[in-house]
């Protein structure tokens, strides 16, 4: 018998009166919503415990058997005992699972305060019974219809009694006493079963369709046979012209007793699809954060002088996108993914100009001197904490209007948990496993089966489309494998020190037989910001179960049966301090498998260069300006053109400079077309020059000019000899280097104090930004310091509520504050003041709130009154004239 059976509390608020101040805790923390703002007592927490939104908030946080329970408790008499409960979700035969995890689950429903009372006396709170009770218009879960007397309120009284006659039980006076005994004759199972024996083989098969739900059914003014003889013997009910309904006591004994067709107690396993080396598995996820990082470079790189144009409406134009996805090499939906991410981490924002555009901020810069593996950090924490989901771009919203890239309507704000919650059950499998993605969602769906269940309020449902969290879960997957915190579907060592999850589990290799791996996670600081939730039980109040894992194996693919081990059942989100530490041992552990960077390239006779592996970056930058990038992969071809050389020129970079850098870096010899193709460039760079006239053309050698003004293809240019060696043109100076670029010359652009200009590659940046806050999913979780000091107000508060008084002239209604007149509010405070007594006092402050209090006087004098809080738990001074009244405490 638990400890709540001992005591028969009246209402939700004396259940609340009764609890410590750690249960008090554990119902705020699993119901944030109660505790803003803060109760001025435990009635009102109550009552705001009891509204609508809340106790749905609540009930979307329900795992499958907990609802499973609350549903249960819906359609069972009110109040019920633990018995009832029992037999409602074990049946008849009973289930020894069932009744194992029963009291977990009414546990969870008692501390989020949507069950109270004893087990012999079980309540669900009145709202969450109104929500999940049967009715025409909202079918319940369980498929059960209303109870006799429910279904029978509004049949006549002379019908009534027909019907009591016909099932073979004595008439009555009066209609309340006939449906008692039609209820008494229904939940009687031998009588009620030599009832239905003697139905018709058709009427039997009719209560069979409707047993398991929808209950109501179709019949014409001229029912048949067998459907006359279920609605004359109240086996069916009419609730409606040409609706019948099956009464839930008659279900309720067809089923055997269950008030669900299938009761799920425990949580799925997460099923292993495939288990690989955890060397493997780690040296795959480096590889593909390694990746990672050079797509996000080379994103913003694009974007170095000025991204795409913002939208009106905000967010990436399709065309944009497109072009994005082009130069990434990815699918648009990937590049969305890469797109979005940078935006999350703070690396690009809009400039914020009249003609606005994204840009990289100024983070970016900061970002690209931090190590490899730190940057990596960076962007797995912005994309485990961002509300801004990827996966929706392309879609259309509740106005049926394309969602975009970096525009609005792309948060969601379950994106997080769901995908801490998925890595989390990665986290729980054995090193190298990779789980069965259907096992990981039908897991999801167990613990969260309301908000898994209902229809996206943004987007709607459409028949066939999967929810939003399932979406989500899927998404996070493929995203994580994208990011580098899964190889091979499997949660890396670098990904579990990123969540603070204890070390895999290994069966099989161990630890140190995996190079790959590194030392654990659990052994250096991250094993610090390990944060499991409570081994006994989940958030829900169920038992963690030992998730299912599977001996590691050497090649990928290799279907193993399930073993079990343990593990945590849930890790919590870190924050702060302890994000930090994680984040610092995921480096520590990615550094060592990440690729070094390369000092050299091997140059090669056909104008190109081989890069074996990632460049340092100043060779990387410096070889980006002289070459064009031809392939990517294991290794990168760069091209060497007329064009890119004469690129490095602009730059400011002389051929002496040119050679000396190929001839340093390069592990070959510098090739003979390599160094005449930049000595070619660069003895015809700069032999023009082109100023601004408009714009002009100076030369040394009017032959050249000449050449020029003949050449058909500079007649678009419109130029006109200005002296021998000058020609001019009505047109800007970029123009017109551009024109005689592509007619094959070298010019190059000079100053008006007719110096060469060194056309350096503009880096664009946006404004210092703050990377996007994330929409929180619902308020915030109260920390400690704020659950100790609201558990003080709300006793404080109750205290004064409740402390007996003597009684001030007439009876005070509940809640209603004393009333005495200024020179008796005077005079007792006077007096309380010599004998120390205390008092329950009104009080209404500067903005017309009114309160109640019990403050001790200490003293009186100006108008004010000071005097010693219990409420408030300090020394607080109030006007006398704001005082409504005071009343004496009860002597006991």
């Amino acid at each position: 018998m638990s400890p709540e059976a001992h005591s028969a509390p009246r209402s939700l608020a004396e259940a609340l009166r009764a609890r410590d101040d750690s249960s008090l805790a554990a119902l705020l923390r699993s119901r944030p919503d109660l505790v803003t703002p803060v109760p001025t007592d435990l009635t009102q927490l109550a009552t705001r415990a009891g509204t609508r939104a809340s106790v749905l908030r609540a009930l979307e946080r329900l795992d499958r058997f907990a609802l499973q329970t609350a549903e249960a408790l819906a359609v069972a008499p009110d109040p019920a005992s633990y018995d009832t409960l029992l037999g409602l979700m074990a049946g008849d035969a009973g289930d020894p699972v069932v009744a194992g995890a029963l009291p977990r689950a009414l546990h969870t429903l008692r501390e989020q305060a949507l069950v109270w009372g004893g087990d012999d006396r079980l309540r669900l709170v009145r709202t969450a019974r109104e929500v999940l009770a049967p009715s025409p218009q909202h079918p319940s879960p369980t498929g059960l219809g209303p109870t006799v007397q429910e279904a029978t309120s509004g049949m006549s009284p002379g019908r009534i009694q027909e019907i009591v006659t016909t099932a073979g039980l004595p008439s009555t006076h009066d209609s309340v006493s006939a449906v008692a005994a039609l209820t008494a004759l229904f939940t009687h199972r031998k009588k009620l079963a030599r009832l239905l024996a003697q139905a018709p083989e058709a009427a039997r098969e009719v209560l069979s369709r409707l047993v398991w739900g929808p209950p109501y059914g179709q019949v014409t003014a001229d029912p048949a046979a067998h459907l006359r003889w279920l609605l004359d013997r109240g086996l069916l009910l009419p609730t409606a012209p040409g609706t019948v309904v099956l009464p839930r006591e008659v279900a309720l004994h067809l089923r055997a007793g269950r008030a669900h067709r299938v009761t799920e107690p425990l949580p799925p396993a997460v099923v292993p699809a495939a288990t690989h080396s955890p060397r493997v598995v780690d040296a795959t996820a480096a590889g593909q954060a390694y990746t990672a990082l050079a797509t996000v470079e080379e994103l913003l790189k694009e974007w170095d002088e000025g991204g795409p144009a913002v939208l009106r409406a905000g967010g990436l134009s399709v065309r944009d996108l497109k072009r994005t996805a082009v130069a990434l090499d990815v699918s648009e939906p990937v590049a969305a993914f890469w797109v979005e991410l940078a935006y999350a981490a703070g690396l690009i924002a809009s400039d914020g100009e009249a003609d606005e555009r994204y840009a990289a901020t100024p983070a970016y810069d900061e970002w690209l001197e931090q190590p490899p593996a730190e940057r990596w950090v960076r962007l797995a924490q912005a994309w485990l904490a961002a509300t801004r989901t990827p996966g929706l771009v392309g879609g259309r919203d509740a106005k049926d209007r394309t969602l975009s890239a970096l525009g609005p309507g792309l948060d969601r704000s379950a994106a997080p948990e769901v995908r801490h919650r998925v890595l989390s059950l990665l986290a729980g499998l054995a090193a190298g496993a990779a789980p069965d993605t259907e096992s990981v969602l039908a897991r999801l769906r167990w613990e969260r089966p309301l908000r898994g269940g209902r229809r996206d309020g943004e987007e709607g449902r459409r028949e066939g489309e999967e929810d939003l969290r399932t979406r989500l879960a899927r998404w996070t997957l493929s995203e994580a494998e994208l990011l580098g915190l899964t190889g091979r579907g499997a949660l890396s060592s670098q990904g579990r020190a990123l969540l603070g999850a204890p070390p895999a589990a290994h069966s099989g290799p161990s630890a140190a037989e995996a190079p790959g791996t590194g030392s654990s996670p659990g052994a250096g600081p991250g094993a610090a910001a390990t944060r499991a939730g409570t081994t006994g039980t989940g958030a829900s109040g169920h038992p963690a179960s030992d998730a299912p894992g599977h001996p590691a194996a050497d090649g990928p693919g290799d279907k193993l049966p399930v073993h079990r081990h343990r593990v945590p059942d849930r890790l919590v989100p870190l924050s702060g301090p302890e994000q930090a530490v994680a984040g610092a041992e995921a480096a520590r552990l990615l550094a060592p498998l990440l690729p070094e960077p390369l000092d050299h390239v091997l140059l090669q006779a056909d104008l190109t260069a081989v890069a074996p592996g990632p460049l340092r970056r100043p060779l990387a930058d410096m070889l980006g300006v002289l070459a064009d990038v031809e392939s990517k992969g294991g290794a990168t071809v760069y091209r060497f053109t007329p064009a890119s050389v004469r690129r490095a020129l602009d730059a400011g970079r002389t051929a002496a400079d040119l050679h000396a850098f190929l001839t340093e870096h390069s592990r070959t010899p510098v090739p003979q077309p390599l160094a005449y193709l930049i000595d070619d460039v660069a003895r015809r760079h700069g032999h023009l020059r082109v100023g601004a006239a408009s714009a002009y053309v100076r030369c040394d050698d009017d032959a050249l000019l000449n050449e020029i003004l003949a050449d058909k293809r500079a007649a678009a240019l419109r130029l006109r000899r200005l002296a021998p060696t000058v020609l001019a043109a009505p047109t800007d100076p970029a123009t017109l280097l551009e024109g005689l670029r592509a007619m094959g010359y070298a010019p190059a652009a000079e100053s008006a104090e007719g110096d060469v200009l060194i056309a350096r590659a503009h880096a664009h940046r946006s404004p210092p930004r703050a990377a996007p806050e994330p929409v929180p999913d619902g308020p915030p979780v109260p920390d400690a310091t704020l659950l100790t000091a609201a558990i003080r107000a709300i006793r404080a508060g109750d205290l004064a509520a409740t402390t007996p008084r003597k009684p001030v002239g007439e009876p005070l209604a509940g809640g209603e504050l004393p009333r005495t007149s200024s020179a008796e509010t005077l005079a007792t405070v006077q007096a309380a003041v010599l004998t120390g007594d205390s008092l329950w006092i009104g009080y209404v402050n500067a903005e017309g709130a009114a309160s109640q209090r019990v403050i001790s006087p200490v003293r009186v004098e100006g108008g004010f009154v000071t005097a010693y809080d219990h409420t408030a738990d300090e020394i607080r001074t109030y006007p006398l004239h704001r005082i409504t009244g005071v009343a004496e405490l009860a002597e006991d």
